[in-house]
């Protein structure tokens, strides 16, 4: 019996997997208000008996997007393995990691950005979002602690205020790209402007937290 289901979990868990990943398109795309289940079902192959049948409304499948969402960067963050590296050449890898997850990951932004829009109510029912949340704070403040330990970083530096302030000075340039080209009079996504901004991006950190930047 046990070799009999084993196809049909599989099965089960690759539809679901598709529907997670046409679901992220569509929503990044379009937001949750202008996202059609339709237009998912299609996307993913399935029909719209499935996904209410893996997700249960709209609703839940937007959350469970932004769920995996979260899950991914905060996996990918500690598969850094920073507990392995000296605190200056972590903190930097951190920034700049989170840097170009942002550029390889847009949908990220505009998920987040979504959610926000909706007052993040999505994220309040979740039970995922605040273990993987606090297990990245606690990875930073370790490196904080090392970090003092040794005399690079000043102490008394709050790990939740400097991951805000990381995710910020990126999030902020990326999101306002279109507008900031208006404002600035420059064209923000050239590999030029896109590299100098990665260093400004650590050079801001390291000043912020180096006791000798």
């Amino acid at each position: 019996m046990q070799t009999k289901q084993k196809p049909k979990l599989r099965d089960a868990e690759a539809t679901r997997a598709r529907i997670l990943a046409a679901a992220k398109k569509v929503f990044s795309k379009s937001g949750l208000g202008g996202a059609r289940v339709d237009d998912i079902a299609e996307r993913a192959n399935a029909n719209k008996r499935m996904i209410y049948h893996y997700f249960g409304s709209k609703e839940d499948l937007f959350q469970a997007v932004l769920e995996e969402a979260y899950t991914d960067i905060r996996n990918a963050e500690q598969n850094l393995d920073l507990d392995h590296i000296p605190p200056r050449e972590a903190l930097e890898k951190l920034v700049r990691f989170t840097w170009d997850y942002y550029l390889k990951n847009p949908e990220f932004l505009t998920l987040v950005n979504s959610e926000n829009l909706h007052r993040a109510k999505h994220l309040k029912k979740s039970e995922v979002i605040p273990v993987v949340s606090r297990r990245f704070v606690m990875m930073v403040k370790s490196l904080l602690d090392r970090g003092v330990a040794d005399g690079t970083f000043r102490s008394g530096i709050d790990p939740t205020q400097l991951n805000i302030t990381i995710a910020a000075i990126g999030y902020y340039y990326l999101t306002n790209r279109y507008t900031g080209a208006i404002v600035f009079e420059r064209d923000l996504m050239t590999k030029e402007a896109l590299d100098q901004r990665v260093t400004f991006n650590i050079e801001t950190i390291m000043r912020l937290v180096c006791v000798t930047p």
